[in-house]
């Protein structure tokens, strides 16, 4: 049987949006970059000039950052929007500098913009908003998770310090469960100190996925017996 040729992405035979797709992966995820550098960098910057109010939250850092002294929070908090902005906007660290200001976002959600008490998730959905009528305001940094998230699972994109660090794009590689279960798991446990039970119940499915991907894992052939 004569081998299935195949076209490349570059070729003009290709389909359409398939082409797209391959100037896609050069600017889709340089938006992402240049509008996330820009806000925190700019929130690092008002810090790094202004007066700590950390100490005003009266203990809304979750754990571990509520063991930290304001202080040493805020210091923290400075040097990760300064820093992990910059990495973004040059495509270098992507995915741990847009996993670091996951984090960051969770946390400032929990502590400013989550609401202390609410009883629905129609009261609690009245707090998806940009000024804070008593109801918290978290519509913001909940845009700043969903932005953050493909560059953590995707990375920079071809136009970065990465991929030219990295000289060529590696090929595709399926999603197994392994996989899966590590991206649930991450994400239940981090958002699990604002909404407990979804947190929960995607952590427990990434336990469950990464289980089932362990059982499935073929075991080693027994030596032969000479």
């Amino acid at each position: 049987m004569s081998a299935i040729a195949t076209v490349p992405d570059s070729s003009p035979r290709a389909p359409f949006l398939a082409r797209i797709d391959a100037v896609g992966r050069w600017l889709a995820p340089l938006g992402l970059r240049a509008l996330l550098a820009w806000e925190f960098f700019e929130a690092g910057r008002e810090k790094l000039h202004g007066q700590n109010w950390f100490a005003e939250l009266s203990g809304r850092f979750p754990p571990p950052f509520s063991w930290l002294g304001a202080d040493l929070n805020w210091h923290l908090a400075t040097g990760l929007e300064l820093g992990a902005s910059v990495a973004l906007l040059l495509g270098l660290g992507t995915r741990y500098a847009a996993a670091a200001l996951w984090v960051l976002t969770l946390v400032a959600i929990g502590a400013v913009h989550w609401p202390q008490h609410w009883d629905s998730l129609a009261e609690l959905w009245r707090g998806y908003a940009i000024s804070d009528a008593g109801y918290g305001n978290y519509k913001l940094p909940l845009l700043y998770l969903a932005m953050l998230l493909p560059l953590i699972l995707n990375g920079a994109g071809r136009l970065s310090l990465d991929a030219l660090l990295a000289r060529r794009a590696p090929a595709a590689v399926a999603a197994d469960r392994n996989a899966w279960g590590w991206t649930a798991l991450a994400i239940g446990l981090s958002t699990a100190p604002l909404l407990p039970a979804f947190g929960a119940t995607v952590a427990v499915l990434g336990l469950g996925l990464l289980a089932q991907s362990r059982l499935r894992r073929p075991q080693p052939l027994a030596a032969a017996s000479l």
